[in-house]
């Protein structure tokens, strides 16, 4: 399951966790209340967190990514790091900043992060995050950035990030929209003193959702480690979500995931985990029955009929965009 070290000096697994749904009360895939259930007390999300870290673990899992922005997911792993006494050496350690969790850990607040790519930001969150994950830390990312944030053109930002980059840390970028492909396009032309700023690029990508495909491709032929996230599209792309995508993609879906005689987000991870650009496909689990079901995907070998079928069903980004857009904070 290890993956090969990428020119950028990563050496994740093939399969990470996301800690999205983990560390706060409210997020926004299909069916996370019912996952929480009534207990979302701080202290009882972070033992469900640390519960699932150890299965991750166990099952050999080495690559974890948090935000700033993910309630205390930062905290929550923190912690379990130093609980197990897992070396910086054994693992992959990732966070993002430029959003600010804003939901006083409220499901039903108005806004959960507010976003700001100012260099103030980066400067006051790269320690918020040293703080909680110290030496652990490996990656750090700038969280959806877009072009009409003006982030990579941000000269204070960009030199703030070379620096800690020379300093050791590895500097990436997450992507969000249905312009996700322009902006790594963007960041891979962004450079200090003739070196390239981002080691790695984090992009949703999916049965749905493949607009990226082509600049993640041209980011991993330059030597980026590409991790895909939202493999699952929110919770669509599961048993219970399934009938909230589109009639025909669905119809083929559930076929395909029955004569393979595997779940379907299974089906979805290893058709993400047989592209040959990514580095890493991101488990969002929330529970360790979700988790142990996404593991599977690694046994699962897809036949050519099947890759074929499922590059067919993407959605036009537009809407596929819109229809996350739309998906309740639960």
């Amino acid at each position: 399951m290890t993956a090969q070290p990428s020119a950028s000096g990563l050496v994740p697994s093939r399969l990470g966790l996301g800690l999205a749904a983990l560390g706060r009360p409210g997020y926004i895939n299909v069916g996370h209340g019912d996952d929480l259930g009534s207990n979302r007390e701080q202290a009882a999300m972070r033992e469900r967190a640390h519960t699932v870290l150890d299965a991750a673990y166990d099952a050999g899992i080495r690559y974890f990514d948090a935000a700033r922005s993910y309630g205390l997911a930062e905290r929550f792993l923190g912690s379990w790091l130093a609980r197990r006494g897992i070396a910086p050496a054994d693992v992959t350690v990732a966070s993002k900043w430029g959003y600010t969790y804003t939901a006083a850990w409220r499901v039903n607040a108005e806004t959960h992060e507010v976003k700001d790519h100012s260099f103030a930001v980066f400067a006051r969150q790269l320690a918020e995050t040293r703080s909680e994950l110290g030496r652990h830390l490996d990656l750090y990312q700038i969280h959806s950035a877009t072009l009409e944030s003006g982030v990579l053109e941000d000269a204070a930002v960009i030199d703030a990030l070379a620096a800690a980059k020379e300093s050791g840390l590895r500097i990436g970028l997450s992507v969000s929209g249905p312009r996700q492909a322009d902006t790594i396009r963007r960041a891979l032309a962004v450079r200090r003193d003739s070196v390239r700023v981002f080691d790695a690029v984090q992009a949703t990508w999916n049965v749905l959702e493949r607009t990226a495909e082509p600049a993640l491709r041209a980011a991993h032929d330059e030597g980026l480690s590409v991790i895909v996230k939202e493999v699952l599209a929110n919770g669509r792309l599961t048993p219970r979500g399934i009938a909230g995508i589109p009639p025909d993609a669905c119809e083929v879906i559930r076929a395909e995931a029955i004569r393979l005689d595997v779940s379907i987000d299974a089906l979805a991870l290893a058709y993400a985990l047989a592209q040959p650009w990514a580095s890493v496909a991101l488990s969002g689990a929330t529970t360790v029955e979700q988790l142990e079901s996404n593991l599977t995907a690694q046994r699962v070998e897809l036949p050519r009929d099947t890759l074929n079928q499922l590059a067919g069903l993407a959605m036009n980004a537009e809407a596929y965009w819109a229809s996350r857009s739309a998906l309740a904070w639960n």
